[in-house]
């Protein structure tokens, strides 16, 4: 390739992935989907902007090479032992099912010959790993019942791709005129077994080598260098080059480099992916869309049926799942996934299917994950109705005159109370959240009543008018002040403690009339730079006075933005001033006789 044409496709690409890929994630329409419609837009079918799309599915393979290796390091043995049940349970059912019932479709069908109905059924079954974790992120459920097995399934399929990629070569040359090729079986695994023995004994050294240069540039070539001499090892033996870099990976999961390996190797794996995204965007026959549309769009639709079939009693039965979340792992995982654009360029290279049939699969499996993210949205309508507020009666509160009234009972509430109860000093701690009273009550808070703190009726349950301190740790800040009006109209003698989120927050409460609200995250920042400076060579005396010096002065800086905190003009220049001082302030603890000066006129701070 010429160095003209070669700047020129480089800038075609880099110009389409810039584009595509921010619109396609803006949409929530995920990356993958990005770097297929750019490879589509600038591909020989619409734009035509690049002609050798040979040349570039060929360098593009590269990045399937290194996102095994990936996959690898992050399959150590000890992870998987953990997770055996979820993982070797829920995953291997749902590609089992998946794949037979695929492949049986396949062969009665649509006259597939068994080796191809085993391979296509086994890539259908996948689902695309991209779209499910980046879906579970984005919506903080990765942590939940359906994400956990979400995971799991996708961490199975991940590994079942691995013997499935290394089974094409195997299943082409069972389905020529010698039949099944004994002696390639044999290669093929007397080679992984030589990488594997060879690998378990020469990496770490290796590494262990390299490491004493403390050169980036040279643990990144040699990152490279195991990668793609692994690979060139299988290829060289007649298996899968991806198979190769995946043991790669496994090799080294449980060493002491993974985590260095993975930064060397993660900005050419993003690359490299997307350049073979885009070139299955490139080869992508839209022509079948006008033509045989039923064919494409029948195609979709069984795959998304079928699968959501065989997938309902894995998540009812086998994961415990209720409906709702049963219906959650089912839209993440009906669709097609990235690894089957890989199995199908293999089979149709191998002539295990036809040009025509990979095209139509690799058009059904796109428009399959196209549709995910808004099955996604259409279930999350459905069944993410917004939640009845309890009709459950406030708490009787029946309990002796408490000192101290606490609104609130979270993280900030529950310290206080622990405290209060040691001292034995009577209080009374009131919560609105149903499921964080039933919570609390198991570890024995018998001081907690469920209601709205910010109720008058309940306030006087609470017998606030003969309380003396009345305690603010609710989280929410609208909530916070809503009840400190209250409290300050009803109850004018209470002394009022109230935790602050934010200096907004902090000016609001002072409105009110509550003096010195903690902030939540002061008092915890203050220690943490102590600590900070003290790692940084200051004496622990030194730090405590730079850390008590900023106390006071923000303190100070925070009554007098009080005053104009609603103009935005002051409150930004006051801010500038105050740093300005601050600096004047430190520089004049440098001079000589200051520290002797400070001695005799302030007392020894207190720690933060």
């Amino acid at each position: 390739m010429a160095g003209h044409n070669f700047l020129q496709t480089a800038v075609v690409f880099l110009l389409a992935t810039v584009i595509a890929v921010p619109l396609t994630k803006r949409f929530r329409l995920g990356s993958v989907l990005g770097y297929l419609l750019a490879g589509v837009v600038i591909g020989p079918q619409v734009l035509r902007l690049i002609s050798d799309t040979e040349g570039v599915a060929a360098i593009s393979e590269f990045g399937v090479v290194l996102m095994l290796f990936v996959i690898g390091l992050e399959l150590s043995p000890q992870r998987l032992w953990v997770m055996r049940r979820s993982v070797f349970g829920m995953g291997l059912l749902q590609v089992v099912s998946c794949s037979v019932a695929i492949g049986a479709a396949a062969y009665w069908l649509f006259g597939l010959s068994g080796n191809a109905a085993a391979i296509v059924g086994g890539s259908l079954a996948l689902s695309s790993t991209a779209f499910g974790l980046q879906i579970l992120a984005e919506r903080k459920e990765a942590a939940s019942a359906y994400g956990r097995q979400v995971f799991s399934i996708l961490l199975f399929q991940d590994l079942a791709a691995i013997p499935l990629i290394a089974a094409v070569p195997l299943l082409a040359s069972s389905s020529g005129t010698h039949g099944f090729d004994l002696m390639a079986v044999g290669r093929t695994v007397g080679v992984i077994v030589a990488v594997i023995v060879g690998g378990r004994y020469l990496l770490r050294p290796v590494f262990r080598f390299v490491a004493r240069a403390d050169s980036v540039e040279v643990s990144t070539a040699t990152a490279l260098l195991v990668v793609m001499g692994v690979s060139l090892i299988m290829e060289l033996a007649g298996v899968s080059a991806t198979l190769g870099a995946f043991l790669a990976g496994v090799l080294l999961a449980d060493s002491e480099y993974r985590h260095d390996l993975e930064s060397h190797i993660e900005p050419f794996k993003g690359l490299l992916l997307g350049l073979f995204f885009i070139s299955v965007g490139m080869s992508m026959d839209l022509s079948l869309l006008l033509h045989q549309p039923g064919l494409v769009f029948g195609l979709v639709g069984a795959l998304l049926l079928l699968k959501a079939v065989l997938l309902w009693p894995l998540g009812r039965v086998l994961g415990g799942l209720n409906r709702s979340d049963t219906l959650r792992l089912i839209v993440l995982l009906a669709c097609g996934g990235e690894f089957a654009f890989v199995l199908l360029k293999q089979a149709a290279e191998s002539q295990l299917i036809a040009v025509g049939q990979r095209d139509a699969l690799v058009l059904a499996i796109t428009l399959s994950m196209a549709l995910t993210p808004l099955l996604v949205v259409l279930a999350a309508k459905m069944l993410d109705v917004k939640p009845k507020k309890s009709t459950r009666e406030f708490d009787t509160i029946d309990t002796d005159v408490p000192r101290v009234i606490i609104a609130g009972f979270g993280r900030m509430g529950q310290i206080v109370a622990r405290v209060l109860r040691a001292q034995k000093i009577p209080f009374v701690a009131l919560e609105h959240s149903v499921e964080q009273v039933d919570f609390s009550r198991r570890f024995g808070t018998v001081n907690l009543f469920f209601g709205d703190p910010a109720r008058p009726e309940l306030l006087r349950a609470a017998q606030a008018d003969k309380a003396e301190v009345f305690v603010i740790a609710i989280d929410d800040p609208e909530a916070s002040l809503r009840t400190a009006r209250v409290v300050r109209r009803q109850y004018p003698h209470l002394k009022i403690v109230a935790r602050a989120r934010n200096r907004q927050h902090v000016f609001r409460l002072m409105d009110m009339g509550v003096e010195e609200p903690v902030r939540e995250t002061f008092h915890s920042s203050l220690k943490m730079t102590r600590k900070t400076l003290q790692a940084l060579g200051l004496s622990p005396e030194m730090a405590i006075d730079r850390i008590e010096r900023f106390r006071r002065y923000d303190e100070d800086l925070l009554k007098k933005q009080s005053l104009v905190y609603d103009d935005e003009t002051q409150l930004i220049q006051s801010t500038m001033d105050a740093l300005k001082d601050l600096e004047q302030l430190f520089e004049a603890d440098a001079e000589p006789g200051a520290e002797r000066d400070r001695e005799k006129g302030e007392v020894a701070p207190d720690q933060p």
